[in-house]
């Protein structure tokens, strides 16, 4: 790291010298340059003369002092400011020793890293910082840098010395009209505030990253290769009017229990009108197939039924046909033996398909053997005769 200025620290009758170096670094950050739209050339700045309108080369510039309101400029030269009585040139004076918390935060302006200077400033050095750090305090003092004096603040940090230039009161501006008139708050907004402060935890310096600087970068490597580039995210508005109570709520819910409040959203969700015809639909088709199964069903019990009944007709009239017309006894017996023969072909085929044709022809085979002993009987007497 190369030190930017060179100067000491003065407490007292101690002197330490110290080198100093930029504690921040700006590069980083996104920058752009100005560029002619038309052809994507750079735009150049020049330095022009309001007298001739000349261009001006850096060496022939130099500086002047004007006083705010008049058009009057006092040229001032390096050896003009050398001879300006500053004791502060080259040294930080320190004038106080204060907590960190008497310091405006609004009056820092830039962080700067001391060092020693060389191996006699080594054992000072270590004893300041060692200083502050048990007294927790901070050193208030002034100090010219750069042609112009600032106030600036020393502080222990890290196991270095750190030194932050300070604004001067008068450059903080007042807070007039900016602030809210009174608001009147409850005491549960209050609570809910600072619980969701505690829930929210302790910020890990290394989780912290620029964004946007990130998101720059990545637009610059697509457009170098060709590539399309993606869409913004829809963000969302500010302007927003919502339940104060409710948001904190919510917000100290979701800091305590992480994704729960995601998952409770998607498992609330809502199911579409689509997927509920969707459902109707199925279910019509499965009641039209039950259907269709129940008269296939009914078909296949009626067909045994009606071939039991056609063969029962038949056997019925064998014994009229025995009886009225007084046939012979071998007739009735041929009769009665087709009925039966049919009879049994009935009840083997539907003897199978169900309980109920099997008692039919039980019934059967007994009227059958009745009609055949009446029909034997009457046979019998006429021959007698």
């Amino acid at each position: 790291m190369r030190s930017i200025w060179n100067g000491s620290i003065s407490f007292g009758l101690v002197t330490i010298p110290v080198k100093t170096y930029s504690a921040t670094d700006r590069t980083s950050s996104v920058s752009f340059v100005r560029i002619h739209e038309k052809d994507g050339a750079q735009i150049q700045y020049r330095k022009i003369c309001e007298l001739d309108g000349e261009e001006v080369p850096n060496e022939e510039v130099g500086k002047g002092y004007q006083a705010p309101g008049d058009d009057t400029i006092v040229p001032i030269t390096d050896d003009d400011l050398s001879r300006l009585p500053m004791p502060t040139a080259k040294t930080l004076s320190i004038l106080s020793f204060t907590d960190p918390d008497e310091i405006d935060p609004l009056q820092m302006d830039k962080a700067y890293y001391l060092g020693p200077n060389g191996a006699a400033a080594t054992k000072p050095y270590v004893l300041l910082r060692e200083a502050l750090e048990d007294h927790r305090k901070v050193a208030i003092g002034k100090v010219a840098m750069r042609g112009r004096e600032s106030l600036a603040m020393l502080r222990a940090h890290d196991g270095a010395l750190v030194m932050h230039t300070l604004l001067w009161p008068d450059q903080i501006r007042p807070v007039t009209g900016v602030a809210p008139d009174d608001v009147e708050l409850r005491e549960n907004e209050l609570t809910l505030a600072e619980t969701l402060m505690d829930s929210l935890g302790e910020l890990d310096p290394a989780e912290l990253h620029d964004d946007y600087r990130e998101a720059v970068e990545e637009l610059v490597a697509a457009k170098l290769e060709g590539e399309p580039v993606a869409p913004a995210a829809p963000g969302t508005s500010g302007a927003q009017v919502i339940d104060l109570t409710a948001a904190l709520e919510k917000s100290v819910r979701a800091a305590r229990g992480g994704g729960e409040a995601d998952a409770e959203a998607e498992s609330a969700s809502v199911t579409p009108i689509r997927g509920r015809k969707t459902a109707k639909k199925g279910e019509a088709e499965r009641g039209a197939a039950k259907k269709s199964g129940t008269a296939a069903k009914k078909a296949t019990e009626t067909a045994p039924a009606a071939a039991k009944k056609a063969p029962a007709k038949k056997t019925a009239s064998a014994p009229k046909a025995a009886g009225g017309r007084a046939k012979s006894a071998s007739t009735a017996r041929k009769t009665a033996s087709a009925g039966t023969s049919q009879k049994s072909t009935a009840s083997k085929s539907a003897a199978p398909k169900s309980t109920a044709s099997k008692s039919a022809t039980k019934k059967a085979t007994a009227k059958k053997t009745a009609a055949k002993q009446t029909a034997a009987k009457k046979a019998g007497k006429r021959s007698s005769a």
